[in-house]
């Protein structure tokens, strides 16, 4: 069975310090035991004690005089009382030798298991973030979405790279949705415009129809005629929606004053029946983009807000621009957007309106993301919505 991340760790650092202090220690200690002097000084007196007895016992004491015979006597009574201390000494050293050797062990032990402790908390703070970011990767392969506790104790670079994992799961996690979400309108633009050619080719005949028997038929006919014309212009209306939805801009970008194409929009989009309020920037508010998305996209939300107010109410335009971006919002003060339902109004095929096509608001925002820009829906004081449309300046790649 293969070994965990930790026991591999643990391995390796009581390798790299416990097994080199252990060997370390009991080397020192047979190293002390093998050169300590006890041995060649006991041997050393054993030699002179036997030289000195048979010294002793080759001198004729009977033909010495009694001086010499008390002298004689003196002296073998001094090396026998050397003799005798220099073995305590030597048993002495014996046992100095012999503990110094324990409390060697004793302490090249005490050295290990400190080391021991210390590796097995060193392989914890390694492996409990290392196995903890091992399943976080995990969860990111998995789109799942990471643990919000508190993280497992380490290194402050674990924090940072914890920080940076979270990061990155957060990027992909939004490029995922992007990418699914562009996926979805590249689908429905397909679909548009398979639906919006299938439509036109049938559309042209039926209006050359029209247009004959208008010329001939009576008066009797003539309310079925109208209706016929009518549904004729609301199928051309869905075609050419479908089309402008399936169709991506073409040409190079270039500048558009805000400023003009709003306050165009608004004098042939609103009816005189409403009051607005124009508010344009007091300097030149240009982007770099393509045109008729773009008025396609601001004369949809005006239609939208006309249509929310009954062609009746107040209506607010205002515009904001600047080196960077420009900012434009069309308040109304009609019955509003109720917050569930702002999620999905851009979707395409997605209206409350009773003959309405669903493509609007989704023309909206298609044009707004092929500007890199971004738009949202808040509430008008005093009732009503007002929509947010920012955009860049600049096209990005031109971007800091």
């Amino acid at each position: 069975m293969a070994l965990s991340f930790r026991s591999r760790i643990l391995g390796i650092l009581v390798l790299l310090g416990a097994l080199p202090t252990t060997a370390l220690i009991v080397g020192w200690a047979f190293t002390l035991q093998a050169t300590s002097p006890t041995g060649s000084t006991a041997l050393a007196l054993e030699r002179i004690g036997t030289a000195g007895r048979l010294v002793i016992e080759s001198v004729d004491t009977t033909a010495l005089s009694p001086d010499d015979r008390q002298a004689f006597a003196t002296e073998v009574e001094a090396l026998n009382q050397a003799l005798a201390e220099a073995q305590r000494s030597l048993v002495y050293m014996g046992y100095y030798s012999t503990g110094l050797a324990i409390a060697i062990m004793i302490v090249g032990a005490i050295l290990v298991y400190a080391s021991m402790i210390l590796a097995g908390h060193l392989s914890r703070q390694l492996s409990r973030p290392i196995n903890e970011l091992v399943g976080w990767t995990d969860r990111i392969r998995q789109s799942q979405p990471l643990p919000e506790g508190p993280p497992t104790r380490g290194a402050p670079e674990f924090a940072a790279l914890r920080s940076a994992l979270r990061d990155m799961a957060g990027e992909l996690a939004a490029g995922r949705s992007r990418e699914l979400e562009a996926e979805r309108l590249r689908a429905f633009r397909e679909v548009a415009r398979r639906v919006a050619h299938e439509m036109k080719n049938p559309l042209t005949p039926i209006r050359f129809a029209i247009a004959q028997l208008q010329r001939t038929a009576g008066a009797d006919q003539a309310e079925s005629l109208e209706v016929l014309e009518a549904e004729a212009a609301q199928l051309e209306q869905l075609a050419r929606e479908f089309t402008d939805f399936g169709r991506l801009p073409v040409g190079p970008p270039a500048e558009i004053d805000v400023n003009e194409l709003l306050g165009e929009l608004v004098r042939s989009v609103v009816p005189d029946s409403m009051t607005v309020d124009l508010m344009l920037e007091a300097t030149e508010a240009s982007i770099v983009g393509h045109y008729d998305p773009l008025r396609r996209a601001f004369g949809n939300v005006l239609r939208n807000a006309v249509e929310a107010t009954g062609g009746t109410g107040h209506l607010a335009v205002s515009v904001h621009g600047s080196n960077r971006a420009t900012v434009v919002r069309v308040a109304d003060d009609g019955p509003g957007i109720p917050a569930p339902e702002r999620a999905g109004i851009f979707d395409p095929y997605v209206t409350g309106k009773a003959e309405g096509t669903g493509l609007g608001l989704a023309l909206v925002k298609q044009a707004v993301e092929q500007h890199s820009g971004d738009i949202r829906i808040e509430d008008t004081q005093g009732g009503g919505a007002t929509f947010v449309i920012t955009l860049p300046a600049l096209p990005p790649e031109s971007q800091p």
